[in-house]
């Protein structure tokens, strides 16, 4: 027997990724912040690696993680708590469309803080 991915399907996996790295961010942000108690320097020395290019595209992979795993826990409350089942494959294309401009209205932004060298203007 062979299962089909649809609509329901690949949303249920993604929402299970997007879960796990979240709790992985989690984790790392809690690592970058016992820092503060090392005190100024050490922080900021993090802060100066922080602003490398592949920090800024993590960064925007988080915003991308975060509006995905958001708008799809609204769609399944959706599901869940009103008649959401009957156009759930609408509702998440339509909130998908959403999630696409928000992350474009939110990436532009960090990515022009980026020059060649990695630095900030």
């Amino acid at each position: 027997m062979r299962y089909r991915w649809f609509t329901g399907g690949w949303s249920w996996l993604l929402m299970r990724i997007t879960g796990g790295l979240l709790i992985l961010y989690l984790g790392l942000h809690i690592y970058v912040l016992h820092f503060l108690g090392k005190g100024g320097e050490e922080f900021d020395r993090l802060m100066v690696t922080m602003q490398q290019p592949i920090f800024k595209l993590l960064e925007v992979g988080l915003l991308g993680v975060v509006i995905y795993h958001s708008l799809n826990g609204i769609r399944i409350l959706f599901i869940d708590f009103g008649r959401g089942a009957l156009y759930h494959k609408k509702l998440f294309w339509f909130l998908m469309a959403i999630g696409a401009a928000t992350f474009l209205v939110g990436a532009i932004p960090i990515f022009q803080h980026l020059t060649p060298l990695g630095g900030e203007r």
